[in-house]
């Protein structure tokens, strides 16, 4: 995201968007790809309400926040594109209050990587699950990348 600082993103985040709603997909690699045609749109605020659910020390995906909301609305499965912009759009609103703070630190990408796109980068996403006892690795020469080492020991259940 770019000009964070001149966005209103709690303004945003109670913004449905006419979500939650379905859509069904008739694209066959995507049908195989995801395992069904029922794709699910969860809105903004429902990923805040499940990134606050994740307690001290554990951590959650994105994909496993998309695979609960899957299961818990009768879909195949989440779609992926605003999935991840709506977790970026939780973690800015909780940046940008001064008090309900939602501990979006917790909430990694695919295979335990740290998000470049929340509030500080990667470096305060790091900070932060390094002071909850995470430990942090670097992986790639070129296109560095960071996860929190052993994630799926740590991961929290929704289901």
């Amino acid at each position: 995201m770019a000009n964070e600082d001149k966005k209103n993103f709690n303004a945003m985040l109670h913004d449905s968007k006419d979500m939650p709603k379905f859509q069904t997909i008739t694209d066959q690699k995507s049908i195989e790809k995801y395992g069904g045609s029922r794709m699910y749109f969860a809105p903004p605020i429902d990923y805040d309400k499940v990134m606050k659910l994740i307690p001290y020390g554990k951590v959650i995906t994105v994909g496993k926040i998309r695979e609960y909301f899957a299961e818990l609305n009768g879909a195949d499965f989440t779609e992926p594109i605003t999935a991840g912009i709506f977790v970026s759009i939780a973690a800015w609103a909780s940046y940008q209050r001064s008090e309900d703070e939602t501990p979006y630190w917790r909430t990694l990408k695919a295979n335990g990587e740290l998000n470049a796109k929340y509030p500080g980068g990667v470096e305060a996403q790091k900070e932060k699950l390094e002071a909850e006892g995470h430990t942090i690795i670097q992986k790639g020469r070129k296109n560095i990348k960071y996860y929190v080492k052993d994630y799926e020991s740590v991961l929290f259940d929704l289901m």
